[in-house]
Formats: C-alpha cells, sequence, structure tokens
C-alpha cells in the first residue's frame, strides 16, 4: 500500500485524474455543441465553444505542426524530470511535484486534442454538431488537430469612457481569453511553481539549502 502513497505515485494520480476530467468536458462539448455557440451560467460566466490552432488562451505563435511537436518533446522532458525528482534519494517539496504534475497533465491534455481529435471527430461547424468518425476520415491530419476552449470568464464587460483619447467609446472585456480544463492546469501548475518553489527552478533544492545552513 505504501508504494502508492509516493511521490511518484500522487504525481501519476494527478496526471491521469486531470486527463480523464479534461477530455469528458472536451469531448462532451465538441459532441453537443456548435462551434461557437455559448450557455450562459452567469453574466460573468460562459460555455462558450472555440477551437484554436494554438498555444494555451488561443494564442498562435508557431506554425501547427512545429506547435505540436514542440509540445510533445516539452512533455517528454518534464516527464523525464519528474520521474528523476520522484526516484532520488533527497526528497524534494511534495507541493513542487503536485505544481508540476499539473503542468505535465495540461500539456498532454492540449497534445491529445493536437494529436488525435482531426482523425476522429468531424469538423464542428456554426450549424454542425461534431461527431465521432472512423480513423482518418476526421476533419484533419495527425497532428493537425484543433485544440477545444470552453470557459469564458467576461467579469468586467463595459465600454471605455467617451472623453478617453484612442479607446473612448470601445468596448472592454477583462477576462477576455477563452481557455480549457488543461489551460487551467498549466496556469495554476505555473504560479503556484514561480510564488512558492522558484528556489528550485534555480537549482536551488531542499538539501543544498540545509547544507548552506550548516556551513
Amino acid at each position: 500500500m505504501k508504494k502508492f502513497l509516493t511521490q511518484g505515485w500522487l504525481a501519476a494520480w494527478i496526471v491521469m485524474a486531470v486527463l480523464i476530467i479534461d477530455q469528458i468536458i472536451k469531448i462532451s462539448v465538441k459532441t453537443h455543441m456548435l462551434l461557437h455557440e455559448s450557455i450562459h451560467i452567469t453574466d460573468w460566466f460562459y460555455i462558450l465553444f472555440t477551437e484554436n490552432n494554438g498555444m494555451a488562451f488561443g494564442m498562435e505563435v508557431l506554425p501547427k505542426f512545429f506547435l505540436t511537436v514542440f509540445r510533445i518533446i516539452a512533455v517528454i522532458a518534464i516527464t523525464v524530470y519528474l520521474y528523476r525528482l520522484t526516484h532520488r534519494k533527497e526528497k524534494v517539496a511534495t507541493g513542487f511535484i503536485v505544481c508540476l504534475a499539473f503542468i505535465l497533465a495540461g500539456a498532454i491534455g492540449n497534445i491529445i486534442d493536437c494529436v488525435f481529435y482531426g482523425e476522429i471527430f468531424s469538423a464542428s461547424t456554426r450549424d454542425q454538431v461534431a461527431s465521432w468518425v472512423p480513423l482518418g476520415q476526421g476533419y484533419a491530419d495527425w497532428l493537425h488537430g484543433r485544440v477545444v476552449d470552453m470557459f469564458y470568464f467576461p467579469i468586467i464587460d463595459t465600454y471605455w469612457p467617451d472623453w478617453m483619447p484612442v479607446w473612448g467609446g470601445e468596448r472592454f472585456i477583462f477576462f477576455s481569453p477563452i481557455f480549457n480544463f488543461a489551460d487551467a492546469a498549466i496556469s495554476c501548475g505555473m504560479i503556484a511553481l514561480l510564488i512558492f518553489y522558484s528556489r528550485y527552478l534555480s537549482g536551488e533544492t531542499h538539501t543544498d539549502k540545509v547544507k548552506g545552513e550548516k556551513k
């Protein structure tokens, strides 16, 4: 029983849980909603179905193929790093492992969309809901699938005052990005990592710190 309570198993459970939740949400949205259809939950929270070719929160930086390959390489690197951390004698903080596990899970979640969705789903449009199709008869080739996003939080939706230069009278929305559960896992993991465990990013471990204090 103890072997399932190690940091390595904790990381594995987190990754599996995030992936299951992420894919259930994405598949449910994709197979039940039209593209750009929205469901009003509250005035500051909508389920708004969109798809994107880019990175988290809909950003586009690299061509689709190279972006997917980059994601896969990054996931492999994080997996190897996480494995080494959880199997070395000097243990690091469990919270650091949890942060890495959330980042890894989120990255894998979006990779699944990019690699497989184009091959197993028909295209989502404003007039037709996507459906499962035989492998290879989907809307795109391998590595060219689009990432499914759905969470939209327009916490503030207003207009700039008319007297304001440049933006006067234009609409202002805070927070406008549309994202998915995997994006949220990555963002939460990264923020917690930077706030609480930045020393590990600079190569300083708990063991190193103790040795320095003894000197």
